[in-house]
């Protein structure tokens, strides 16, 4: 493994951690300080300028050196949290001043997120990037387990704003790791054109790759699903799989599921990669199907570790298509649409899934959920650009 590619695993993993650690601190610091409502206002402040701006970011993400915006989104996360930490230290938990600062946070993300993507492409070669892609989703899903699990610890051994300290450094160490790197070749030299034109432009490379626009869309339904799963979920695990410490069970049987997935993504044989991303990603039907019929703890567990099995293996997949398959000088605007997409999906599945229990049931929103996520991402395989091998599909020139 090449040094660049060392210092790229070593500065998202730091991303990865320090993001994992920002809900788990605010819904202690929050919740035990003030109220549900007041956490909700908190986590909004940070959801909404992430979603207005993710287009505005993709555009700079292309127009401008990826590494240069990754050390700016990485120093204002940075920043936000060293403020957060410092105002959770001085006192009694404000919640205006918090969310100001969620925000802040809200816009790093938005900004960083494409341009991350973006700086893979940049600087792993391409005989690389899905071997690298899987080390970064597995550092990722360790992220993910290590990251409350820490901050928890932290703010009952310290305190929140000590874990929000932390979190701060972090976000400073990746920013000063990847800020670095220096991409394989310089990058063509392009008319620029306005903000609104480069957008329309993005929008027009993207238009143009029926296969990514299928699997965004299809992305966007199994997040919406999964919203609805991790609400529900919860739920019947409680009444009829044998109480709260089920759903711990299944959680943690899919987190494995989750690293075994990323960790076999670079390692399976896999001749056309969207067939893997379809697949994987129809995979959620299982536990879908699993929790509305309310099968035992067994065969519900091995249903959910199946499912995140498949998005271990698609996430890899997927990325190393897009920086493939999409000419990197639009990468950041057509990414920005997939993971726009994405974000918002969820969010709404989390936000229909009570109203849907309450009026037709539990089962009846799962098992149209699975359905659709289902026919939505094995949909994609119809079309001629997502059956094409590795070898019979390069990527076009971007539209200007």
């Amino acid at each position: 493994m090449t040094s660049p590619i060392r210092r790229l695993l070593a500065g998202r993993t730091c991303a990865a951690f320090a993001t994992a650690l920002i809900p788990t601190t605010l819904t202690l610091a929050v919740v035990r300080s003030g109220s549900a409502a007041d956490l909700g206002i908190v986590l909004a402040a940070e959801l909404v300028p992430m979603l207005l701006l993710l287009p505005v970011a993709g555009v700079a993400a292309d127009r401008f050196p990826a590494r240069r915006v990754v050390l700016a989104a990485d120093l204002v996360r940075a920043a936000a949290q060293f403020g957060t930490g410092i105002l959770l230290l001085a006192g009694p938990v404000q919640v205006g001043l918090l969310a100001v600062l969620a925000a802040a946070t809200g816009v790093g993300v938005a900004f960083g997120n494409p341009s991350a993507r973006t700086l893979v492409a940049a600087v792993v070669p391409a005989p690389d990037r899905l071997r690298t892609n899987a080390r970064l989703g597995v550092a990722g899903g360790i992220a993910q387990i290590a990251g409350p699990a820490t901050a928890g610890g932290t703010v009952l051994a310290l305190g929140a704003g000590w874990s929000s300290l932390l979190t701060a450094a972090l976000f400073a160490g990746s920013a000063f790791t990847l800020g670095g790197l220096r991409p394989l070749q310089a990058p063509a030299a392009r008319v620029r054109a306005g903000f609104a034109a480069e957008l329309r432009g993005g929008w027009a490379e993207a238009r143009r790759h029926p296969w990514f626009l299928a699997n965004a869309l299809a992305h966007g339904v199994w997040h919406l699903a999964a919203g609805l799963l991790l609400t529900l979920g919860p739920l019947i695990a409680v009444e009829s799989l044998g109480g709260a410490g089920s759903w711990v069970v299944v959680a943690q049987v899919g987190t494995a599921g989750l690293l075994a997935g990323v960790w076999a993504a670079g390692r399976l044989p896999i001749r056309r990669p969207l067939y893997g991303v379809a697949v994987g990603a129809a995979a959620q039907a299982l536990p879908l199907a699993a929790f509305a019929l309310r099968l035992p703890l067994g065969v519900t567990a091995a249903a959910y570790f199946a499912a995140m099995f498949g998005l271990g293996v698609l996430s890899p997949l997927w990325e190393t298509e897009l920086q493939r398959r999409i000419p990197l000088e639009a990468l950041g605007r057509v990414g920005s649409f997939d993971t726009l997409i994405s974000f918002a999906s969820r969010p709404l599945g989390l936000a229909v899934a009570a109203p849907l229990a309450a009026a037709a049931g539990t089962a009846v929103p799962l098992l149209a959920a699975a359905a659709l996520s289902a026919a939505a991402n094995l949909g994609v395989l119809l079309l001629p650009d997502v059956r094409a091998a590795d070898s019979e599909r390069e990527p076009a020139p971007a539209l200007r």
